[in-house]
C-alpha cells in the first residue's frame, strides 16, 4: 500500500508539532511520500511564516527594509532546527532569499519559500529525499495546473525514489520561474503527488478531525461527517467549507482515490473518508449545510422572454465583458435572475446595467444586495421525499424569509437565498431539523 501524507501549517508549527508529525509517519510504513505545509501558528496571536513572507515581499518591493520579518522567520526555523536537534543548517538557503528580495523581489518565490525551507526540514528529520516541486510540478501558460506534463514527469521521479518528501503550494510557471497555487495549494500539490503515484489513499492531516455538518462557529458541537462523496465536497467546500482546498479533489478524482482527512492532534480520530460513490449511508438525510454572505441579485423582466431565442446569452454576455462570474441564475417564464458576488458587482453595477439594455432590451431591471446563499448538500435527500418542505418549514418556524431557491439537476444539493441578517439563524434552523430532532 502507498500512502501520500499532507500536513497542514497547525501540524508543523514548530518543533512539538513536528515530532507528533514524525510519530505519525513512523507508525504506519506505508506512508511514504509526505507533503508539508509551511509552518502555521504555534499559538492564537501568532503569525504563519506566509504571512511574514508577504511581509518581506510588500516591503522589498517599496523599497523598504525587510530584515525584521526575514529575522523573525529565521529564528522560527532555527527554533524547530534546535528543538529536533538536527544538524542542519538554512543559512545559505536563507542568503538566497535575502538576495532575491534585494535585487528582484518576487511575490511567488518568496511565498513559496516557506513549504521549501519547511520541506528540508522534514527530509532531513525523517531520513527521506528531497523533492523540489518546482522541478516535478508545472504549470501552463494561462496559469493552471499542466496536469498531463506534471503526472509524467512527478510519476518518473517518485517511482526512482521510496520515501520522500515534497514541499506543497508551489511549482514551476511556464517562463521556469517558482510559481504558487492560491492560498492552502499545499492540499491541491498533496492530491497530485497521490495522483501521480497511483497512491492507494491521500491522507490529509490537519488541526480538526474531519469535515462537521456545519460550521462549529454557527452550530455549537455539530456533527462529524464520516464519509463524504467528491461531488458532495465540492459543493460544500465553493460554499465555504474550508477544511480542504476545493481544487485539491480533481488529481485524485480520476483515478479514484479517497482522500481521508485526519486530525494531527487526534491522530486515533478516524476523520472523513472523500470518495467517489459509497452504498455507506449518512446518518442524516443532508451530508452538510454551508454558505456565504454579501451577494447580489439581479432581476432581469421581459415579457415572452421564453420564446426570444438568445436572450439569456445576450444578458450573460453582458456580466462577462465587465469581468463578472455568475454564481446562480434561476429563471421563470418571463424573468432570469443572475446571482453575482456583491464585491465584484457593485464598482459596475451600472455599466452591467447599461450593458444589458443594450444587448438584450429587457423591460426592467432590479437590483437586490445583502443576500446570503446556504447550500444544503447530501446524496439521501434525492431518495427522501419532502426534503424541501422540511427546510421551508424549518425557515418559516424560525421567522426566516426565503428570496431565492435554486435546486441543481442532481438533487444533490438545494441552494437557499435569505437576507445577510439571517444567515446564522438559517444555518441553526436547518441543522436543528435534520439534524438534532430529525423530523
Amino acid at each position: 500500500m502507498i500512502k501520500v501524507v499532507k500536513f497542514g501549517g497547525s501540524s508543523l508549527a514548530d518543533a512539538k508539532q513536528f515530532r507528533k508529525v514524525g510519530d505519525i509517519i513512523r507508525a504506519d510504513e506505508s506512508r511514504v511520500y509526505v507533503v508539508p505545509s509551511a509552518p502555521g501558528k504555534r499559538f492564537s496571536g501568532d503569525t504563519k511564516v506566509t504571512d511574514l513572507l508577504y511581509r518581506c515581499y510588500d516591503a522589498a518591493k517599496e523599497g523598504k527594509s525587510f530584515r525584521d520579518p526575514l529575522n523573525d522567520i529565521r529564528s522560527r526555523y532555527n527554533e524547530i532546527i534546535k528543538g529536533l536537534g538536527l544538524t542542519v543548517s538554512l543559512d545559505d538557503k536563507f542568503a538566497e532569499i535575502e538576495k532575491s528580495l534585494a535585487s528582484s523581489p518576487d511575490k511567488d518565490y518568496t511565498a513559496s519559500r516557506g513549504e521549501y525551507l519547511n520541506g528540508i526540514l522534514m527530509a532531513a528529520y525523517l531520513g527521506y529525499e528531497f523533492i523540489d516541486p518546482s522541478e516535478v510540478i508545472f504549470f501552463t501558460e494561462e496559469g493552471s495546473l499542466d496536469a498531463r506534463k506534471t503526472k509524467q514527469i512527478l510519476g518518473q521521479r517518485l517511482q526512482q525514489v521510496k520515501k520522500a518528501v515534497i514541499p506543497g503550494f508551489f511549482g514551476q510557471g511556464f517562463d521556469g520561474r517558482v510559481k504558487t497555487f492560491s492560498r492552502g495549494g499545499s492540499d491541491i500539490t498533496g492530491s497530485i503527488v497521490a495522483g501521480a503515484c497511483r497512491a492507494d489513499v491521500y491522507e490529509n492531516w490537519t488541526d480538526v478531525s474531519g469535515f462537521l455538518v456545519a460550521d462549529p462557529r454557527i452550530v455549537d458541537n455539530p456533527a462529524a461527517i464520516k464519509t463524504i462523496t467528491y461531488k458532495e465536497l465540492r459543493e460544500l467546500s465553493y460554499m465555504g467549507a474550508g477544511v480542504l482546498h476545493e481544487d485539491a479533489i480533481f488529481p485524485v478524482r480520476r483515478e479514484g482515490i479517497p482522500i481521508n482527512i485526519r486530525n494531527t492532534n487526534r491522530p486515533e480520530d478516524d476523520g472523513t473518508w472523500i470518495v467517489e460513490s459509497t452504498c455507506q449511508k449518512s446518518g442524516y438525510t443532508i451530508t452538510g449545510i454551508a454558505g456565504k454572505k454579501d451577494f447580489c441579485a439581479v432581476l432581469i423582466s421581459k415579457d415572452m422572454m421564453n420564446s426570444e431565442v438568445g436572450f439569456g446569452r445576450k444578458v450573460l454576455q453582458a456580466f462577462e465583458e465587465s469581468g463578472i462570474s455568475f454564481e446562480h441564475m434561476p429563471s421563470g417564464i418571463d424573468t432570469m435572475t443572475v446571482v453575482v458576488h456583491e464585491s465584484e458587482f457593485m464598482d459596475k453595477e451600472q455599466q452591467v446595467v447599461s450593458t444589458i439594455h443594450r444587448l438584450a432590451d429587457p423591460d426592467a431591471i432590479e437590483i437586490e444586495s445583502d443576500l446570503a446563499l446556504i447550500a444544503v448538500v447530501g446524496r439521501g435527500m434525492k431518495a427522501q421525499r419532502g426534503t424541501a418542505g422540511r427546510i421551508f418549514a424549518a425557515l418559516a418556524h424560525a421567522h426566516v424569509n426565503v428570496r431565492m431557491i435554486d435546486q441543481g439537476s442532481s438533487e444533490l444539493n438545494i441552494i437557499i437565498g435569505v437576507e445577510n441578517r439571517d444567515f446564522e439563524t438559517a444555518i441553526r434552523a436547518i441543522y436543528d431539523i435534520f439534524v438534532v430532532t430529525q423530523l
